[in-house]
């Protein structure tokens, strides 16, 4: 009897432990709404995409990574979550972040951001953060791992598309410099031998052959020309991420275009109600990741415009994703996946499978247990311990 008059109150009490460590949650869930919002008007609750310790914005020099030189392994959350995603779960259990530092030697790190904002605006902010990072200690990191989940992945994969292109605009403009720098040394060297080659020359004496003039030496130039993290990154892991897009978000356009259809004012209501859904929402209809795709004029057609973004060279990929069902080659998992993401998209067209892209489906999993699953955590310590097992 007096178990069972306790029992509610038992109850009671852990359901109210269970919101407060679930309290952080809050302000990610609100900037994942209206995150682009709330950073339009400067708004206080607006997250700024910044490293996190002990629920902390910390800026990259003020890191004090002075344990020494080692791997450093970034952590990116999805939609609406944040840093703590990777660290502990229910009951207090812990997750891939603190089991690898426990585990391994490796170093972890973890970002937050707004995933109310576009992909390819909090793409262009991580690679800058990631510069930081590197700019700061470069002693200290010895090789950089990303690992992002569902929108993390996507801007990853942003970050390092913008991080590809700065290094591309640099080449281009040291090689216009090269060249004219050549062109201008040769130049000279033909109105030197012209002025002194032949004159000086004994009588009789054959003219002196001109010195033989090499190239510039460019390309170590070309190399530092890279954003300076990109030397660093050995591997990305992309775990649940909608590389072609979400299909909730795709079905959630077309219910829009449908409810316009109608000439009924409570339609438009709900279409415009639906319509305010966050930029970074929008942007999983079709993983834009750059700029210019979402500023297209016909980034809102049924099939609008997109930029590829490959794999960076040199670098390995693990995509991993997850199935409801048992058999995740089904046509039902290809479309539904892990409940959230198709499997079709997460395995993306983009990485076929081949020695840089390893491609790993989890059966039996949905969209949230990839973030705690034995099995994928063993993948991670493994193939990030891989490079350095004799």
């Amino acid at each position: 009897m007096r178990k069972a008059a306790k029992a509610p109150l038992a109850g009671l009490e852990a359901l109210l432990q269970t919101g407060r460590s679930y309290r952080h949650f809050l302000l990610p869930a609100l900037n994942g709404a209206i995150g682009d919002q709330l950073a339009a008007r400067g708004d206080q609750r607006a997250i700024r995409l910044s490293f996190r310790r002990h629920d902390q914005d910390v800026a990259a020099i003020d890191l004090n990574l002075t344990d020494g030189p080692r791997p450093t392994v970034v952590f990116l959350h999805g939609l609406m979550g944040d840093e703590h995603i990777w660290q502990t779960g229910p009951a207090g259990l812990l997750r891939y972040g603190p089991r690898l530092a426990e585990d391994t030697d490796v170093r972890c790190l973890y970002v937050r951001y707004n995933t109310g904002r576009h992909i390819s605006e909090n793409g262009g902010d991580l690679h800058r953060l990631l510069t930081q990072l590197i700019t700061a200690w470069p002693d200290a990191i010895t090789d950089l791992v990303l690992v992002g989940h569902s929108m993390g992945g996507l801007v990853i994969r942003s970050a390092g598309y913008y991080a590809n292109e700065e290094g591309r605009m640099k080449e281009e403009e040291l090689g216009v410099d090269a060249a004219l720098a050549y062109a201008e040394g040769s130049r000279q060297d033909r109105y030197t031998e012209e002025e002194i080659g032949v004159d000086a020359a004994p009588a009789g004496a054959a003219p002196a052959a001109a010195p033989e003039k090499s190239a510039p030496e460019s390309s170590a130039a070309f190399r530092d020309s890279a954003a300076p993290w990109l030397p660093y990154l050995r591997q990305v892991f992309l775990l649940g991420v909608p590389n072609e897009g979400s299909f909730l978000e795709q079905n959630s356009f077309l219910t829009v275009l449908a409810l316009r259809r109608f000439d009924l004012r409570l339609a438009h209501l709900l279409a415009d109600t639906i319509d305010r859904r966050s930029n970074g929402i929008r942007d999983l209809r079709h993983a834009r990741l750059v700029d210019e795709d979402w500023q297209n004029p016909h980034a809102d057609d049924l099939l609008p415009p997109r930029t590829p973004v490959p794999p960076l060279p040199g670098v390995q990929y693990h995509v991993l994703a997850a199935s409801l069902l048992k058999n995740a080659e089904s046509v039902l998992s290809q479309y539904f996946g892990d409940g959230l993401v198709g499997g079709g998209s997460a395995t993306g067209s983009v990485f076929r499978r081949s020695t840089q892209v390893h491609v790993r489906v989890f059966p039996r999993q949905h969209h949230g247990t990839l973030l705690a699953d034995t099995d994928v955590y063993a993948y991670l310590r493994t193939r990030i311990l891989e490079p350095y097992q004799p």
